[in-house]
């Protein structure tokens, strides 16, 4: 496992990981009102939502890891790979449509539509955080054993 870790991130790939995990969790948090910036920067972590933060901080730490490796894959083995992207974008809007500013939005914006579909996504969050959890660490594994078998790496 480490020797393909070692091939993937290089500086360049452990930078773009860093960023994707960093902006992630940011947004992710932001969005699902765990991190206020107004009117001074603050954290709060209500009662109850535990869960869902240390979801939200999987998600984002996973995702630093899947899409290098696949945007890795990408280039040099040449293959198509959209299963990390995909739990990331399903991770994105698990937290981003949940009761906070972008909730409103979507009410305001498209009526009773989006007064069901808010409602849905604030009572189903965490099992939608969690599907996009294990989207990732199916994703990771698929690309770790992708890299490990198309680039002749052995098991230590």
């Amino acid at each position: 496992m480490m020797s393909v870790l070692r091939m993937v991130f290089g500086w360049s790939y452990v930078l773009m990981a860093v960023a994707i995990t960093a902006s992630m969790t940011f947004l992710l948090l932001y969005l699902s009102e765990f991190i206020f910036l107004e009117p001074n920067i603050t954290g709060h972590i209500p009662q109850g939502t535990e869960v869902s933060f240390v979801l939200v901080l999987a998600i984002s730490v996973l995702s630093g890891l899947v899409i290098p490796m696949n945007v890795y894959r990408i280039m040099t083995v040449k293959v198509r790979s959209t299963g990390g992207f995909m739990g990331s974008f399903v991770g994105a809007v698990a937290g981003a449509c949940s009761c906070g500013p972008a909730g409103f939005a979507i009410i305001s914006t498209f009526g009773g539509v989006g007064a069901i579909t808010t409602a849905f996504l604030a009572n189903y969050e965490v099992p939608i955080r969690a599907a996009a959890l294990a989207i990732l660490c199916v994703s990771w594994y698929m690309a770790h054993r992708s890299l490990r078998l198309e680039c002749g790496i052995r098991q230590c």
